[in-house]
């Protein structure tokens, strides 16, 4: 099974010095019979039948933001080993596409989530205004979780009840893991899944996969030539524009900006 499309895996192919037609490497996944999985539906993981406060949709499903920590998605997901479920929380950062934060545990608790929020915090240390976004489960409306939001200045928004649409970013991201590792295990124990599911996201998700919104590079790389990029406009006086999603310079300003940057 292949984790790359045909586009992506024809740029992973032409960094390694193997240059080849995208139809050709399409002819030739079809002979090899290399597929990428298709993306299960959506099921509910979390339980918003509560009485507790709940916060409003800020978001209302658009994901535009133009810097790195000024929207995260944060979700729930569960996974099947031998020994019984284990439970995934997470928190995407929606501009570079980064796995910020998780955690993963044997029960769906606040405390599970609270973990997750913390890496996210401790790593990306993002200013006060932040807008943090999920569903309305129990374990984000929990009183503590709350707490630390308020905290560290972050913007509470949640989902519609049973839209997971309101939350896409986050589901993607679940279906991608499934689809692209989990799925091709059958996990002994909790253990087993646990490194797996680090090394997926730590190693590969985060630092190699290529996603094609960020101008096919990892969300890693993508964070790295944004701050790049801070560093030379306070050079240039704010005159280099950037381009999201092609993730290239303009060339005009480049070639301005090389000069510049040499002096």
């Amino acid at each position: 099974m292949c984790h790359f499309r045909t586009r992506r895996l024809q740029t992973e192919l032409a960094e390694n010095g193997i240059i080849v037609g995208r139809d050709r490497l399409a002819r030739l996944r079809k002979e090899l019979r290399l597929r990428c999985k298709q993306k299960r539906k959506f099921r509910a993981t979390t339980n918003s039948n509560h009485n507790l406060p709940v916060a409003p949709n800020l978001l209302n499903q658009t994901f535009a933001p133009t810097a790195p920590n000024q929207v995260w998605v944060a979700d729930l997901t569960y996974v099947a080993t031998q020994e019984g479920w284990l439970y995934l929380a997470g928190i995407k950062d929606v501009y570079t596409c980064e796995i910020v934060g998780y955690a993963m545990g044997e029960r769906m608790t606040k405390e599970l989530t609270g973990k997750a929020l913390f890496m996210a915090l401790r790593r990306q240390r993002p200013p006060a205004g932040l807008i943090h976004h999920s569903d309305r489960g129990s374990q984000y409306c929990a009183y503590d979780y709350r707490v630390i939001q308020e905290q560290f200045g972050l913007k509470t928004s949640m989902s519609r009840k049973g839209n997971c649409y309101d939350n896409a970013p986050m589901e993607s991201f679940w279906g991608t893991l499934k689809n692209e590792s989990l799925s091709h295990y059958r996990f002994n124990n909790r253990d087993e899944a646990i490194s797996v599911i680090r090394e997926y996201i730590e190693i590969f998700y985060n630092r190699q996969r290529r996603h094609s919104r960020l101008g096919n590079i990892s969300p890693a790389a993508f964070r790295e030539k944004y701050h790049q990029m801070a560093v030379l406009k306070k050079r240039t006086n704010g005159s280099v524009r950037y381009c999201q999603y092609t993730s290239v310079f303009m060339v005009d300003e480049w070639r301005r900006l090389v000069y510049c940057a040499g002096r």
